[in-house]
């Protein structure tokens, strides 16, 4: 070895011990190895200040005094959360939600059920459902019912607050007029109700005058005067519909089975008449009437003659043929119907001298239409008057021994012959209309 590969006399190198890793298996920093390393450093350090260095074999010892003193490595400080010998440090998150948490979420899931359960806040629902409550059906069936037609919310909450309630058996088969949305509570307290205090079922036949309408309101028990309320309505304009000379409603007054709550006035029917009419003459095409003439009020006049001469519903569109035709040519109507609204005579033979009524409704003395409808015709003769079929007859006459069926002809000729056929079966019937109609 020569002179310059030795190493220096009094000095020795400091021995190399095998560092341990300061970093955790994350390649994060570990203070606790960095404390062991540090104190480590410093034993090497005194230990060689201490003692001479032994020479490693092949090289001269060396004498003199302690090798150089090795840098001290900083104190790292303890990190919150680490505990002495625990090995790594604590992750957020890794821990279990403690039993605090869950008595938290669990009470507040109940609040919730409770809420939705009992609805404090529930309105009283919009609209009118009419729903109809099976016999035999059973609280759950019930709860299905309502759900689908939107009445309540959930079917099961439904049966849940019923029996809750103790209402599980008082429900009760039936019709009944509900709302969108209602609460639980509110559509119990209907379908467990007793039988006098659920809805009202009034049935308007399609052709009925006012005067007759409110025969059927006061049978109903509806409250108020029908008569009254059906000369006008606020919100609802006959001038719409070309009827500004109208006098009162009749033929706006839609007939049809309407469901309204016990203790419902004659004007509550009333209102919903009017909206019916309004929805139903929205679908009905006016152009063919239009374009011969007629308006949306002489449709509604010419459909209430229809209802009152036909009972076979394919006829509708043969009379109104008939009516338009007669008018075309200037001849009178002669429909004993308009007579009868005049004297408002609906179940009573005809006298000569109500036949010779100079009523502007008497068509066997006046030509062309009445002033006004003679009563309330549903959709299927307003849509016949609308758009009545192109024939060529000019009159008809009850077909004997027939329910309700008429013979139509062309000439007064064939209406004469058909209309003595009638008149002999009349008479054969003992003075009483000869028809044939199945009873029930």
């Amino acid at each position: 070895m020569n002179e310059r590969e030795r190493p220096p006399r009094g000095r020795r190198s400091a021995p190399r011990s095998p560092r341990e890793p300061t970093t955790d298996e994350f390649g994060r920093e570990d203070p606790d190895s960095i404390e062991r390393q540090r104190r480590r450093v410093e034993r090497e350090q005194r230990r060689a200040q201490g003692q001479k260095a032994v020479p490693r074999r092949g090289q001269r010892g060396g004498g003199g005094g302690g090798g150089p003193r090795l840098p001290r490595l900083p104190k790292m400080p303890r990190r919150p959360g680490r505990t002495p010998g625990s090995g790594g440090l604590k992750l957020p998150g890794r821990g279990r939600p403690g039993p605090t948490l869950l008595l938290i979420g669990a009470a507040v899931l109940f609040i919730i059920f409770l809420i939705a359960l009992f609805q404090p806040f529930k309105g009283e629902g919009s609209g009118t459902v009419i729903v109809n409550i099976p016999e035999g059906a059973s609280a759950g069936e019930v709860g299905d019912i309502l759900d689908e037609r939107g009445v309540v919310t959930s079917g099961t909450l439904f049966e849940i607050r019923a029996t809750l309630a103790g209402k599980r058996g008082q429900i009760q088969a039936g019709t009944y007029s509900l709302k969108q949305g209602m609460s639980y509570s509110a559509t119990l307290d209907q379908l467990a109700a007793p039988a006098n205090q659920r809805v009202i079922v009034v049935t308007i036949p399609e052709g009925y005058s006012r005067s007759q309408i409110a025969e059927v309101a006061k049978q109903a028990g509806l409250k108020g005067n029908y008569l009254k309320e059906t000369v006008a309505q606020k919100g609802f304009n006959p001038g719409k519909y070309r009827a500004k000379g109208a006098k009162d409603l009749e033929g706006f007054l839609f007939p049809a089975t309407y469901e309204l709550e016990r203790g419902s006035s004659a004007k509550d029917l009333v209102r919903k008449q009017l909206d019916a009419f309004e929805q139903n003459m929205a679908q009905v095409n006016l152009k063919p009437a239009k374009s011969k003439g007629l308006t949306a009020f002489d449709v509604l006049i010419i459909a209430s003659m229809v209802d009152r001469e036909v009972q076979v519903a394919k006829e509708r569109p043969l009379v109104a043929g008939v009516i338009r035709n007669r008018i075309r040519d200037g001849m009178p109507l002669g429909i004993d119907a308009t007579v009868r609204f005049a004297v408002d005579n609906y179940t009573e033979p005809l006298t000569q001298s109500q036949l010779n009524s100079n009523s502007p409704y008497n068509t066997r003395k006046f030509t062309g239409l009445p002033p006004g409808p003679i009563g309330n015709p549903g959709l299927a003769s307003i849509e016949a008057a609308a758009q009545p079929v192109k024939v060529d007859y000019l009159f008809y006459v009850v077909k004997p021994n027939t329910c309700g069926e008429h013979t139509f002809a062309t000439t007064e000729a064939e209406f004469e012959r058909a209309s003595k056929e009638y008149e002999r079966a009349r008479e054969q019937a003992g003075g009483q209309s000869p028809t044939n109609c199945p009873s029930g």
